[in-house]
């Protein structure tokens, strides 16, 4: 078959578009992309310089804000997108609604579940980066920043506190004035983190809340160890209901193609 008469097969069963990037936009994908009655095609910011590649098809890059989307959207002839983005993705969510909404799309909003404190957590709940940094930016206090990369440079003010900043790949943003980098990526075993708390006399733990079990671990250390944690909200991310399992992310695309793609 040539690449025309390809396109036209593809073309013939509906093209889920899975905003991903996430534990559960792989796994999403890989059940998917099994899949003959349709075709995924995945999209990751490329934030990160390695990421791990989902099955099926995948697009790397940004689209360009809303309209750059809308006109993704209508050349791909996409049927139905599946939000699984990270919690605090919150603009790409906001625009594929937006995007959705104008073109008659159906969409799935996929958001794992936020972690919740237990009675032996020490938890101090901020509503954003700038309030956490302004938290911890003490002197002499020690802090383990476990954020990511993309914010970091809300703490490049910080000049009192010491900072162990952990990321998968280098920052290249403005830093806090004393500070270590630890360059790893997740999931991490429970015995490293709480060794990596004590070697470092580590006081603050700074963390979105963004669920899942990838990261939690730093968490549980935390716990045992009677640290602190800043812990950072999530944003407002949908404004539709979501679903919280790939599971039910599948049912409703399910759903959404029995009622759109009728023979």
């Amino acid at each position: 078959m040539n690449r025309d008469g390809l396109c036209e097969v593809l073309l013939q069963v509906p093209r889920v578009l899975v905003l991903g990037g996430t534990t559960e936009g792989i796994e999403l994908a890989a059940r998917l992309a099994a899949r003959s009655d349709l075709v995924t095609i995945s999209s990751l910011a490329g934030r990160v310089g390695q990421p791990r590649l989902p099955d099926g098809l995948v697009r790397i890059g940004g689209f360009g804000g809303l309209d750059g989307l809308l006109s993704y959207l209508e050349k791909e002839k996409i049927a139905v997108v599946i939000d699984a983005t990270h919690p605090f993705a919150a603009r790409i969510s906001r625009n594929a609604e937006i995007a959705c909404s104008r073109l008659g799309l159906p969409f799935v909003g996929l958001l794992r579940p936020a972690w919740t404190k237990s009675e032996k957590d020490i938890w101090h709940d901020v509503p954003d980066v700038l309030s956490a940094a302004q938290f911890v930016d003490k002197a002499e206090a020690r802090v383990f920043l476990s954020i990511g990369r993309q914010e970091l440079h809300i703490f490049s003010d910080c000049k009192d506190a010491w900072y162990l900043i952990r990321a998968i790949d280098a920052p290249a943003e403005r830093l806090p004035l004393h500070h270590k980098i630890v360059l790893q990526r997740g999931p991490f075993d429970l015995e490293r983190e709480l060794q990596l708390l004590r070697d470092h006399s580590i006081d603050f733990v700074v963390s979105k809340n963004s669920g899942g079990a990838a990261t939690y671990t730093k968490i549980e250390a935390a716990r045992l160890l009677g640290i602190p944690v800043v812990m950072i909200n999530r944003p407002a991310k949908h404004t539709l209901s979501s679903v919280a399992s790939v599971e039910e992310a599948i049912t409703a695309l399910d759903d959404v193609l029995r009622l759109h793609w009728r023979d």
